[in-house]
């Protein structure tokens, strides 16, 4: 599945600048837009508009479409497979000068149910805001997030690290750090080791 092309923050709050930043619009006048769509049909959205765009001439008036995606990890078969889900379903962001035409074209696309605004007025979105939007999709590219559930008490076996190959047992999951605490026995010591999801795997029975 295609992954989205995405941008981090061009200024984080403590005035760090990232390796790289939100790439600055062809033209000046552009800005961004939240199309509201059907859920799950985010991608067919982007494919019509794009189709729409280049029926009615409008090329030089949008710019970007984009759908925020973050990698999730699936365990099949015994096996990762990392996807690319949408993190904010029944949302497009638009990068566009817009004006009363193009607000018609978008919104009578098939699947698009209107624009994020007030009444039909489309409020544009800061920089800031898409950043934070874009920048989260980049950044969780690091650290995907996993569908693989752990409890407590289960045994597992990491796979990285320091203690790699070490079997354990599952005491804490967290599931907003995704990390667990896992009770490891060194030197005959059962010891506690918090380590994330991606780095163990289930102990079959």
């Amino acid at each position: 599945m295609a992954v989205d092309e995405q941008t981090p923050e061009a200024q984080e709050p403590g005035g760090e600048q990232p390796a790289e930043q939100l790439a600055p619009p062809v033209n000046e006048n552009y800005k961004w837009y939240i199309i509201h769509a059907y859920s799950g049909f985010e991608r067919k959205v982007r494919e019509s508009l794009e189709s729409r765009i280049q029926a009615f001439g409008l090329q030089n008036r949008i710019g970007r479409i984009m759908i925020p995606t973050e990698p999730v990890t699936e365990l099949r078969n015994g096996k990762k497979y990392t996807i690319e889900r949408v993190f904010l379903p029944g949302y497009v962001l638009v990068e566009m000068e817009l004006d009363n035409d193009l607000w018609h074209v978008i919104k009578n696309t098939p699947r698009v149910t209107g624009f994020l605004g007030t009444g039909d007025k489309p409020v544009a979105l800061t920089e800031a805001e898409v950043s934070s939007i874009l920048f989260r999709s980049e950044s969780a590219k690091d650290k995907p997030s996993s569908k693989i559930k752990f409890e407590k008490g289960e045994q597992v076996r990491i796979n990285e690290g320091p203690f790699a190959n070490f079997n354990g047992t599952v005491d804490d999951v967290n599931e907003d750090r995704q990390t667990l605490k896992v009770m490891v026995s060194i030197f005959g010591r059962s010891t506690p080791v918090e380590i994330e999801f991606a780095k163990v795997d289930k102990v079959e029975e």
